[in-house]
């Protein structure tokens, strides 16, 4: 009995062995596969043949002027201030542009504060060609909350649970800067009582292009929300 035990746990082990043996060289095997994989097509998941003068000239001002100690890209970086993987397509070049060169303005009521580094005009281009070449690579949806099909289903998700388009739309984007009954954002004002400033349309269109309703705000264009985005958005702060 105690000579079948024995060569039961001594076949056991040998099975234990193999599994572990085949398992780690598959393992290897497919690692090293999707390694070369990926290697191969860097320059497609990255769009290289738009890799121009400026966007290399964007890299090195987003590094001189440290950028990276609160922001991060790619995951790589500082986590003090938002990730800016996908921050052209959030914002656009206008909204890059102010939060560079006019931080002291657009951040005034954050609680997390930008310097102002003095970044001249053609060195805040240059980094915005930067951040719109970084907003195209393919990295398989990284990071997730930024991404068109994400935000759709999490829209779907809050529509399920009662809430209007523009209630969505205002909680998705909107909320970041301003508030309504003391929820949400400071760097932009309290929008409690817009609809008794504005109408609907008027509201829809300061969304789209700002400055086309007032000259001297320092609003961003919402160009990423579609025109029934904008709309719903509109028509959900005039019932306030």
């Amino acid at each position: 009995m105690v000579l079948f035990l024995k060569g039961e746990a001594a076949l056991n082990n040998r099975n234990a062995f193999l599994f572990f043996l085949i398992g780690t060289l598959a393992s290897a095997a497919v690692f090293a596969f999707m390694t070369w994989d990926t290697h191969a097509r860097v320059d497609a998941l990255t769009n290289a043949d738009k890799l121009d003068e400026n966007v290399v000239a964007g890299k090195r001002v987003w590094h001189e002027n440290e950028c990276n100690l609160c922001h991060t890209i790619l995951g790589i970086g500082g986590y003090y201030a938002p990730d800016m993987t996908e921050a052209f397509t959030r914002v656009g070049a206008q909204g890059i542009t102010l939060a560079v060169q006019q931080p002291e303005v657009l951040f005034k009521d954050s609680f997390r504060h930008m310097p102002n580094l003095g970044v001249s005009d053609e060195d805040t281009a240059d980094l915005v060609a930067f951040l719109e070449w970084v907003s195209n690579i393919d990295n398989n949806e990284w990071p997730p909350q930024d991404q068109p099909d994400r935000q759709q289903k999490a829209q779907q998700r809050m529509q399920a649970g009662g809430l209007s388009l523009g209630a969505t739309v205002f909680a998705q984007v909107c909320m970041g800067c301003h508030s309504i009954g003391g929820e949400g954002g400071s760097i932009g004002p309290p929008l409690d009582d817009i609809e008794q400033r504005y109408k609907a349309g008027t509201i829809a269109q300061y969304a789209a292009e700002p400055t086309s309703v007032n000259p001297n705000s320092q609003m961003p264009p919402q160009d990423q929300l579609s025109q029934e985005e904008l709309q719903a958005v509109a028509e959900f702060l005039s019932q306030e």
